[in-house]
């Protein structure tokens, strides 16, 4: 009913009819050459292009390629496999259902768009096994998988020139906008913190991971600019650095909020003076000179004065924390100049990085990745090759290779939703509505259709208005596999040629195929957004426990990036729980207090070898593990009453530390990791009074 709904309520505009023009255009120019070269099934031309479609040319570029890899790998292994396991069926079923489950599994893995290639290296070798023994009389395996290549070559390149060529899109300008938007995101979310507090306290936290979820979704936009010619070709890497670097400006902004809302609770008298800092800050970072790397670590003139007035204005019990605050403006202004830098530098043509700025790119990128969500993925695909095929050979259905390789289909494109299942029902009612649009196709308009430019005419209203459902996210899920079916099912040939009982077998089976997959992913795969949540919590936490050890560095800045990659792809789960949304938000402020456990590490090593506190650190990081671990397995803490009482234990003989600096930057790290992290307040701060200390960080 909704989806009704949405469909009567659809107004095209001029974006979807360019875009369903152009498509169409290319779909009946790859049909076309298809019909010239006389290919035995050019209906996979023709869907080749409607499968790639996409607004932007270096998309539609870059998933040309991944769809050209995935089928020769594929084709590759159903050529090998073929000819020594076609004559012992059931081994050839086993081994093919395993090929498919490990290409998904390992597709799942990325979420870059490379994905595509493995996972369509797994779909390919099912549909060409299983045309090849619906065809074995009339076609060699070879010649199957050599077919199948050059229809999708053709459907690939027909794609790439049209939406190059005519009123071409790039998406360079889109990432570019959305990576302003973000740096501008950052320095509006820090002016809305450093302001003078709400009535209401209000969170920060849902804005701020707003600007990690969306530095997620630009990672994966980012390998298709190497794939167009826009004013961002080839600088995917420095791009992919530069949302890095704003990470680490997400976990400043969490920090500096959290350590002002401790001291709003304390007193409001050094707002004012605060103020006046916020506005120096501003000015100093308003400032649009070219930046100089030399100039990168400056901070604005008078920031030490500054900061010396607001500790003037602040009770004694407010010292630790604005000395953390301090830190956390600081690296703030540090960290906005290293993003300017890289993409002033970019701005310029330059694709190095700074040398004074430490690279966080890794090889291959270190983001967050869902092994359970893996492994359900590639059983489920396994399982539904097995169950179709086995329906298929025990009922001596000619046509059910059909059902088999649709269920197969069905069972890898939208498995890295939560939830698979509602999609699939779409897609199953898609294929019903496709299965009477090929029939009135079939039956009422092909057999008066003479030529192809009659051909292009008939097939324009259907094709052109599915086309324009492609870019409208509630309407993808009826317009794809609408076509595609649509396309399939009329098998479109050079003569028309109807078998009216291989039409209807081939209707009931791409009916059934994908039925099957949704009984065997709601088994196997499909879990509900609070379920997905609470399991990447888990991992949030098993993060937490591998960082309470590690020395500051270039290292534990990684893992930190993909600990905030983590909680972005986190918040794009629409949970219900609100006990669920409270832990999100509280995983958010976690992740910007992990620092915390490296600085303890770092001046554990500072303090004299004879001292109890490096004991007692290094029992806190013992209970510490102890107690992360027992969140990460979702089990009844135990360990944090330890916790916070070694936290006071190393307050109180923080005290007897000669050593100023080290002091205050111990008091620091167990403030920060007392209320950021074990989310308490210090209860009891008047016996730790600390008015004649100095700030020396």
């Amino acid at each position: 009913m909704l989806l009704t709904k949405q469909l009567l309520a659809f107004r095209p505009n001029k974006l979807d009819w360019i875009f369903a023009i152009k498509t169409f255009i290319a779909g009946m120019l790859a049909l076309f050459i298809a019909f010239e070269l006389n290919l035995s099934y050019p209906i996979w031309a023709i869907g080749t292009v409607f499968v790639i479609a996409n607004p932007y040319s270096g998309m539609v570029a870059s998933k040309s390629l991944y769809r050209l890899l995935g089928t020769t790998f594929g084709a590759i292994f159903a050529v090998a496999v073929t000819p020594y396991l076609i004559n012992t069926p059931w081994l050839f079923i086993f081994v093919l259902a395993c090929w498919l489950g490990i290409c998904l599994y390992l597709s799942l893995l990325d979420r870059t768009p490379r994905s595509y290639v493995v996972m369509l290296a797994g779909y390919t070798a099912v549909i060409i096994c299983f045309n090849s023994i619906y065809y074995i009389d009339k076609i060699s395996i070879f010649d199957m998988a050599l077919g199948r290549f050059l229809e999708i070559s053709i459907g690939v390149i027909c794609s790439a020139v049209v939406t190059s060529t005519i009123l071409p899109m790039h998406i360079g300008p889109v990432v570019e906008n959305r990576v302003v938007k973000t740096m501008t995101d950052t320095q509006k979310l820090f002016d809305l913190i450093l302001s003078h507090p709400d009535p209401q306290q209000k969170n920060y936290t849902k804005l701020l991971a707003e600007i990690a979820r969306d530095t997620s979704d630009l990672h994966t936009m980012l390998v298709h600019l190497n794939y167009e010619k826009s004013k961002l070709k080839s600088m995917a890497k420095p791009l992919q650095e530069l949302l890095h670097q704003v990470t680490m400006l997400v976990a400043n902004l969490v920090a500096m909020s959290e350590r002002l809302k401790q001291l709003d609770q304390i007193d409001l008298h050094y707002r004012a003076a605060l103020q006046d800092l916020h506005t120096e800050v501003d000015a100093f970072l308003d400032d649009q000179h070219q930046i100089l790397e030399s100039e990168l670590n400056h901070l604005p003139s008078d920031f030490e004065q500054k900061f010396e007035l607001i500790l003037k204005q602040a009770q004694p019990t407010q010292y630790v924390m604005l000395g953390s605050l301090k830190m956390d403006i600081r690296h703030f202004i540090q960290n906005v100049r290293a993003v300017r830098l890289i993409w002033q530098r970019m701005q310029q043509g330059d694709t190095t990085l700074p040398e004074a700025i430490v690279p966080l790119t890794t090889s291959y990128p270190s983001l967050h990745r869902d092994y359970g969500v893996a492994v359900r993925g590639g059983l489920s695909a396994f399982l539904t090759i097995i169950v179709a095929s086995s329906i298929w050979i025990l009922s001596g259905w000619t046509s059910g290779f059909m059902m088999a390789q649709m269920a197969a289909i069905s069972a890898c494109i939208l498995t890295a939703l939560d939830n698979p299942v509602p999609a699939l029902k779409i897609f199953i009612r898609a294929s019903f509505y496709a299965a009477i649009i090929v029939f009135i196709y079939a039956y009422g308009i092909f057999p008066h259709v003479h030529s192809f430019i009659e051909l292009m005419i008939v097939l324009a209203p259907f094709l052109i208005f599915c086309l324009m459902l492609y870019l409208h996210p509630p309407l993808n899920g009826l317009g794809l596999p609408l076509i595609m079916a649509g396309v399939m099912g009329m098998n479109i040939q050079n003569r028309y040629f109807l078998d009216q009982v291989a039409f209807f077998d081939f209707s009931i089976g791409t009916i059934i195929g994908p039925i099957i997959s949704v009984y065997i992913v709601h088994l196997v795969r499909a879990m509900s957004p609070d379920m997905t949540a609470q399991r990447i919590l888990s991992l949030h936490y098993q993060a937490m426990k591998k960082a309470v050890r590690m020395n500051y560095g270039a290292n534990f800045r990684i893992h930190l990036r993909s600990m905030l990659d983590r909680i972005g792809v986190l918040n794009t789960k629409q949970v219900l729980s609100e006990e669920l949304i409270h832990e999100m938000n509280a995983a958010l402020i976690e992740s910007s207090a992990v620092i915390d456990f490296t600085r303890l590490q770092e001046l554990a090593e500072k303090l004299p070898k004879n001292s109890p506190l490096i004991a007692q650190i290094a029992q806190l990081q013992t209970y510490l593990e102890l107690w992360l671990g027992e969140k990460e397995k979702q089990q009844v803490t135990t360990t944090l009453d330890q916790v916070l009482l070694k936290l006071k234990e190393i307050q109180v003989d923080a005290e007897s530390i000669e050593d100023r600096d080290i002091r205050h930057r111990l008091w620091i790290s167990v403030n920060n990791i007392r209320h950021s992290i074990c989310h308490q307040d210090e209860q009891s701060a008047a016996d730790h009074t600390l008015e004649h200390a100095s700030i020396g960080v």
